[in-house]
């Protein structure tokens, strides 16, 4: 088993926090959920009632930044008036991380998707200094999501998995292990979800996600977030602590949200297999120890 270093913003098992049921979400508990998540997008410049709800989530909670918009590896200039944007809403919340897609979504225009990047050597240079940038002006590093893709962009001349460790690299930035995302991959694109977590960087990683999604057909998984996580993607995310040790990771619902319950119940299995991971670090270096 390897593990990582000691680079977590937050600990513990997460839930994204969205607007739609922000009223219902605030009965839980720090007891229940140690960190949550939120798009920046939805939350720069909104003020109101909205406003001191979310405040009040934040005064009580460790958050992560997760954004949807920046197009990271898009052809247009990099936004970097939404990077500032950004560091100021995290500095209002005292908010400790930002993550993104290791995607692009925009042009000219908003594309209102998230595309993969080709997997070039020039498209990892591009990237990276893309990400490096956004580095510089927050002021620390952030982490890029390994991403659900439905076809490989034209003239790709590298694996995913060496796309994804070269942009780390070059980039000197953190990994977001969405665990759901290499399932789904590995059912569209036919190869081992296990094999390619392993080949992950483990001194990268900050903290994950988890989700559901749908069956569009034996060899197509959409990545919705909208769907309890199946048996297969609750193994792959025990395989996955048990490689790397338990880490952070969090609960997407973006959609046909249940009622809190069920939700907990979901952040309750996380918290079980990092308890179970854990201990048995635990035990292994009490092993080496004696």
């Amino acid at each position: 088993m390897s593990t990582t270093k000691n680079n977590h913003p937050v600990h513990g098992a997460g839930l994204g926090l969205r607007r739609e049921v922000i009223d219902a979400m605030a009965s839980i508990s720090n007891d229940q959920v140690d960190f949550m998540e939120v798009a920046p997008e939805n939350w720069i410049g909104v003020g109101g009632a909205y406003a001191k709800k979310f405040r009040a989530f934040t005064e009580r909670f460790d958050f992560i930044l997760h954004g949807l918009s920046l197009s990271i590896g898009g052809p247009s200039a990099l936004d970097e008036e939404l990077v500032k944007s950004i560091g100021q809403l995290m500095q209002q919340h005292g908010i400790k991380f930002y993550s993104e897609h290791l995607t692009y979504c925009s042009d000219d225009c908003h594309l209102y998707d998230l595309l993969p990047i080709p997997f070039t050597e020039e498209a990892v240079h591009y990237t990276a200094e893309r990400i490096k940038r956004v580095q510089d002006i927050l002021g620390q590093q952030i982490a890029m999501e390994n991403a659900s893709y439905y076809t490989p962009a034209p003239g790709g001349e590298m694996q995913e998995i060496d796309f994804i460790k070269a942009v780390l690299d070059e980039a000197d930035c953190s990994l977001l292990l969405d665990v759901n995302n290499i399932y789904v991959n590995s059912i569209n694109h036919g190869y081992d979800p296990v094999e390619f977590m392993l080949s992950l960087p483990a001194e990268r990683i900050a903290y994950g996600h988890i989700a559901g999604h749908y069956n569009e057909a034996d060899d197509l998984i959409v990545d919705t977030h909208g769907a309890d996580i199946i048996e297969n993607v609750w193994q792959l995310l025990d395989k996955t602590f048990e490689n790397f040790g338990a880490f952070p990771m969090l609960l997407e619902r973006d959609f046909n949200i249940p009622p809190i319950p069920e939700l907990l119940s979901e952040v309750d299995r996380i918290k079980a297999s990092q308890q179970k991971w854990s201990d048995s670090s635990k035990h292994l270096d009490g092993q080496a120890r004696g």
